[in-house]
């Protein structure tokens, strides 16, 4: 079975992408930056829709990494949840050679991280609303691990990580989108 699976691996891995035309890939461009600069002007920076189904996937994942029986994975979970889920939708498309599902996936999963600094930041401070209202993730991962006094910094290299896998993301798809035309 894992021959199998390592053989299909190698073969998807040598197959050329599919073609990427201009309006897809100025639609998805358009999408990227409109998101970009929601995030970077917006004073709450939450992206309607995509922010709400973010935090969908946050909350599922408590639940469902819960059930590994392990509390600090549990209180994990959600921030992990939160990532995997375009890791998947990203993997599918992959698979399928689909630079534009591929590009915004990726670009999804690095957005997540932008969520999940605001949260980070917001462990000593306890500002933002709560669902459920229980206790604050960050809080107790950052105390657990030792370093609720660096909730600010650490936020500060997740967001910047957020801003550059969205970058690296969007350089990806034009470069897809360049190769498309220069091999017509």
């Amino acid at each position: 079975m894992w021959e199998e699976f390592r053989a299909r691996l190698e073969e998807t891995w040598n197959e050329p992408w599919r073609p990427l035309g201009l309006s897809a890939f100025g639609s998805v461009l358009g999408l990227f930056l409109l998101v970009a600069i929601v995030e970077a002007r917006g004073t709450e920076r939450w992206v309607p829709i995509l922010d709400d189904v973010n935090l969908i996937f946050h909350e599922s994942g408590h639940p469902v990494f819960g059930l590994l029986g392990w509390e600090t994975l549990a209180i994990l979970g959600g921030t992990l949840m939160q990532l995997l889920v375009p890791l998947l939708v990203s993997g599918s498309f992959w698979w399928k050679r689909q630079a534009v599902g591929f590009g915004f996936g990726l670009f999804w999963c690095f957005q997540n991280l932008h969520n999940i600094a605001r949260y980070m930041a917001d462990a000593r401070a306890g500002l933002l609303p709560l669902v459920g209202g229980g206790d604050h993730d960050w809080t107790e991962l950052f105390i657990r691990w030792g370093c609720l006094g660096n909730d600010t910094a650490i936020a500060g290299t997740v967001a910047f990580l957020g801003w550059a896998g969205m970058l690296a993301a969007t350089l990806w798809l034009g470069f897809r989108w360049w190769r498309t035309r220069v091999t017509l």
